[in-house]
């Protein structure tokens, strides 16, 4: 696998932001840049071609200057809907994976896409990442993980019989969970209220973000 042609990203940001009042909430300033544009630069330095995956009129996103994907399956039902739009999408593209990224999250790894790869094998086809819990273990973060294109199919399938939740589709599969240290703080923390950007830009300012 070419990890840069063969491997297309994709951002999701289909959600309603219902705790941050609704609208767009990756448009957030975090130290004078907004979450997207952190979100889309940590993302291009790994993968070729990119898309954003988000519902609604897509011209609020052209500023981006990326293609802007929407889920195919109605009525909002959550982050495999937009994990099947990617791979539908990176399909046309040539690409053979899709990494996804949340749009909400503004410091995830940037070796988030070579980590993956090294867990993927040929029994487990999706890797996820995850960082250590003192009460669950490994925490899984089911919207970042690397997925084979050739699932759609079978995806598209289990979204139209009601699957909801990411890991019940991803462990029919065996998925790999790859984990990534927690320290100095968790990468995969995302901003869901106004009290998280208040974190997020303090934990720019303190690691130089």
């Amino acid at each position: 696998m070419n990890r840069g042609a063969d491997i297309a990203g994709v951002i999701l940001a289909g959600g309603l932001a219902r705790r941050m009042g609704g609208g767009d909430k990756a448009t957030g300033q975090i130290a004078g840049q907004s979450m997207f544009d952190r979100v889309k630069s940590r993302l291009a330095s790994q993968v070729g071609a990119m898309a954003l995956n988000a519902n609604g009129d897509p011209a609020r996103f052209a500023h981006l200057g990326l293609p802007v994907i929407s889920d195919s399956i109605s009525d909002y039902p959550g982050p495999l809907a937009g994990v099947l739009a990617g791979m539908d999408w990176a399909a046309g593209e040539g690409a053979t994976h899709i990494l996804t990224v949340a749009a909400d999250t503004p410091f995830f790894p940037k070796n988030l896409c070579d980590c993956l790869y090294a867990g993927i094998r040929g029994e487990t086809p999706i890797a996820l990442a995850a960082t250590p819990d003192p009460k669950r273990g490994m925490s899984r973060h089911p919207t970042f993980g690397l997925w084979p294109v050739a699932l759609a199919d079978d995806l598209r399938a289990a979204l139209k019989n009601g699957v909801r939740k990411v890991v019940l589709w991803t462990d029919r599969h065996g998925a790999a969970t790859v984990p990534f240290s927690n320290e100095p703080f968790d990468p995969f923390f995302n901003v869901n209220t106004p009290d998280d950007m208040a974190v997020a830009e303090a934990l720019a300012g303190e690691h130089g973000l």
